[in-house]
């Protein structure tokens, strides 16, 4: 799967545009990683444990955004992009998302 956050795909020329498509992931800091990283954040710096879950569930909502691409029959998804909110206190989502497209000779 070809993924680009342009709006173009070097590979092929873009035959078709099937929709957007996204991961979404919920997630918490857990207690050990909070506890942790809550004594951390007193000192200031980059906090490895919180650091380690944010990459997580970027890679779980990218992971499920080419999982829906390839359900929908794409060849790419370009325009991708990611974004987070504060879903509540202490959990966050992520949403990764982009635009499904067919390719000529795919």
């Amino acid at each position: 799967m070809i993924i680009t956050t342009g709006n173009d795909v070097a590979m092929g020329e873009i035959i078709q545009y099937l929709g957007v498509v996204r991961g979404i992931v919920v997630r918490a800091t857990g207690i050990g990683a909070g506890f942790i990283g809550g004594l951390k954040s007193l000192a200031g710096g980059n906090i490895q444990e919180f650091s380690q879950v944010c990459e997580k569930a970027r890679q779980d909502a990218f992971n499920l955004m080419i999982q829906h691409a390839q359900e929908i029959g794409a060849d790419a998804i370009i325009a991708m992009r990611y974004d987070a909110t504060e879903f509540s206190q202490g959990a966050t989502e992520v949403l990764a998302y982009g635009t499904a497209v067919k390719l000529k000779n795919k």
